[in-house]
């Protein structure tokens, strides 16, 4: 379950930025998660609440936002969402592509008292 190290990583930020700012207590997470990185919010906001018992992030609300896939095409330029991972232009079926979102793993914000 690699949502649990994810968890980790997010808390850690958290930990960090909450003490870098003299936070008291994180009372909202804002998270943004990009389709293709195929995490399960579910697991993810259960495994962070099991690592943030007891610090000032415990209890926070995660919200998640996720970001879908959508690709640019090196040929034509079209941008354009990738759907089932079909990474061909459908324009002009260039398999030249560049992601521009979908692989995001970030924190956005922070809700803070």
């Amino acid at each position: 379950m690699h949502e649990m190290a994810i968890a980790q990583g997010i808390l850690d930020i958290v930990l960090k930025t909450a003490a870098e700012n003299q936070v008291a207590k994180v009372t909202g997470i804002k998270l943004l998660i990009g389709q293709m990185t195929q995490v399960e919010p579910e697991s993810l906001k259960f495994g962070f609440a099991a690592l943030s018992i007891g610090s000032i992030a415990d209890g926070a609300n995660i919200d998640i936002t996720i970001v879908p896939l959508v690709g640019q095409c090196n040929s034509c330029r079209q941008e354009f969402s990738v759907e089932r991972y079909c990474f061909l232009c459908p324009n002009c079926s260039s398999a030249s592509v560049t992601l521009v979102s979908g692989r995001e793993l970030a924190v956005d914000y922070l809700e803070v008292e």
